[in-house]
C-alpha cells in the first residue's frame, strides 16, 4: 500500500512557505512566480500556522475588494487545516481532500512540518506508478511468449 512518505519521496519534501506578515500581494507574486496553489504559513519554518491558497487569495478578494492588497497572509488564512502524516496511506489523504474539499495536505509529524502534498503530485504518483505496473506486465507477458 503506497504510502504518503512516498509521494514526498516522489517530489521533495521541499515546502514553500510564507510568513503570517508576509502581504497578500506578495504571496500572490509568489504563486505565479512559483506555479503553485498553496503556501504554508509558518513563523519559524518548522510549526504549520496555516495555509494560504489561491482560492483564500480569490475569496478574500471578492468579499475585501481592493482592501485585500493592504492585508497579509494571517488575515486568510485559518489555523484549522487539515493534514496527514507521513506514515497515512495515499488513498486516507485523497479521501481527506475529497471529503474536506481541499487540494492540499501539509504532512505532520510530532507537531512539525515535514512536507505538503497536492492533489496534482497525489495523481502523478499514481500514474507513474500505474506506468510501472503496466511495464512490468508487459515486460513479463513478453518474456513468457518468447520462451
Amino acid at each position: 500500500m503506497s504510502r504518503v512518505s512516498d509521494v514526498l519521496r516522489a517530489k521533495s519534501d521541499h515546502v514553500l512557505m510564507v510568513t503570517p506578515d508576509t502581504s497578500v500581494v506578495r504571496v500572490a507574486q509568489r504563486v505565479r512566480e512559483e506555479h503553485v496553489g498553496a503556501f504554508v504559513v509558518s513563523s519559524d519554518g518548522r510549526h504549520l500556522e496555516g495555509l494560504i491558497t489561491e482560492r483564500d487569495i480569490v475569496r478574500g478578494l471578492a468579499r475585501d475588494g481592493a482592501a485585500l492588497l493592504g492585508q497579509r497572509a494571517s488575515d486568510l488564512t485559518s489555523p484549522a487545516v487539515h493534514t496527514c502524516r507521513a506514515d497515512d496511506s495515499v488513498r486516507s489523504a485523497m479521501a481527506t481532500m475529497t471529503a474536506s474539499r481541499v487540494r492540499h495536505l501539509p504532512v505532520v509529524e510530532h507537531g512539525e512540518l515535514r512536507g505538503i502534498i497536492s492533489i496534482g503530485d497525489v495523481i502523478k504518483f499514481y500514474v507513474d506508478e500505474t506506468d510501472l505496473e503496466a511495464n512490468v506486465m508487459r515486460d513479463a507477458y513478453l518474456a513468457q511468449r518468447s520462451r
